[in-house]
């Protein structure tokens, strides 16, 4: 997941694109948004109890006192965003109940200083998906139960799943629009991803197309993720703000921000810290609050998503490795790296609190 400094080059051709229905924000609107905020701090968030992001928002399974426990820990070490995914599967299911439980979460989060930011759409891990139950975690494997969405399956025949698709969009965006307690809507997780790009290519417009048929009052975007080309050149071109995934070391990573810098509009890192990586909290998260950059790394409590295993190895007799790769907290709430936690109040001043 690195983006490579070399998408400057893109620019040019991104500034000629233009979304087929309403209007991008200007540079001038997309700064004025950015300037009001405080610098913001988060993580990609899934309940320790969840496997993936049907089993978040199901009825049967949206966890509320975890979701108040964990929701807990993030205010007393000053998160004050978490990037959530949502599902087009529950939607699907139940729309009324998958609205209802996200105003129930945007409730429990504001009660507590949290401004959310929603994903729809996403190109990673498991090609299929299903409603109902959902698969118990495979021991040692970093994120086994994690659904592409919309499935793969369904992906072959656009002349049905886009107009659905676009309801669901529409749907979560008009009942959502003006809600103050969301920060912005995060479109589609690294599109391309897995072997995904001709789809990719076709739908990333489409997204937001659908998306600019309702007027929000948060902006719109999709992160860059990797160097994909005509992919970044649209995502680019189409995003209200540019966020992005780095999980590289702190030089790369100012390579990456000094890139982007260049579209002249607000940057929010929306993944990143991968320990054995070399992306850690002691030497990115300075970096991006020293730039106002908010700064959402991926996980928070270890849980069902086995993220505190690497992607790259599998450890199906471990209980947990010596070096977590995502995740701060273990389910009793004691921190993995009780040092990280001081740098990160200290960091969002939660330490003075």
């Amino acid at each position: 997941m690195r983006i490579k400094a070399t998408i400057i080059a893109l620019a040019a051709v991104a500034l000629s694109l233009n979304c087929a229905a309403g209007e991008r924000w200007s540079v001038e609107k997309a700064n004025a948004w950015y300037d009001q905020l405080p610098w913001m701090a988060g993580c990609d968030y899934i309940p320790a109890t969840a496997i993936n992001q049907i089993e978040m928002w199901s009825a049967d399974t949206y966890d509320r006192a975890q979701i108040d426990r964990e929701l807990d820990w993030a205010q007393e070490i000053g998160f004050t965003t978490l990037r959530v995914y949502l599902s087009s599967v529950v939607w699907k299911n139940d729309p009324e109940g998958l609205k209802n439980r996200m105003d129930d979460f945007l409730g429990r989060c504001s009660r507590r200083g949290i401004r959310p930011l929603f994903v729809f759409f996403d190109d990673c891990w498991n090609e299929e998906s299903s409603y109902g139950k959902q698969p118990a975690p495979k021991p040692g494997v970093h994120n086994s139960g994690w659904v592409k969405d919309p499935a793969i399956s369904l992906r072959a025949d656009t002349t049905t799943l886009y107009p659905q698709m676009r309801a669901y969009v529409k749907d979560i965006l008009s009942r959502f629009a003006n809600d103050n307690r969301i920060l912005l809507w995060d479109l589609y997780n690294e599109p391309g991803n897995g072997r995904n790009g001709k789809f990719a290519r076709m739908f990333v417009p489409k997204v937001f197309e659908w998306a600019r048929e309702v007027t929000t009052s948060q902006p719109l975007s999709m992160g860059v993720w990797t160097d994909a080309g005509v992919l970044n050149t649209m995502q680019l071109a189409l995003s209200d703000v540019v966020t992005y995934h780095c999980y590289s070391d702190t030089k790369w990573h100012k390579q990456v921000i000094d890139s982007l810098r260049a579209y002249n509009r607000p940057l929010i890192c929306t993944e990143y810290m991968a320990r054995t990586h070399k992306s850690k909290f002691k030497n990115i998260m300075p970096l991006l609050k020293k730039n106002k950059i908010i700064a959402i790394n991926w996980g928070f409590v270890a849980g069902k998503t086995n993220t505190i295993f690497s992607w790259e190895k599998v450890m199906p007799d471990v209980k947990e490795p010596p070096v977590w790769f995502h995740d701060i907290f273990r389910q009793d709430g004691t921190p993995f790296d009780p040092k990280e936690i001081k740098l990160i109040k200290k960091l969002t001043g939660a330490d003075k609190k």
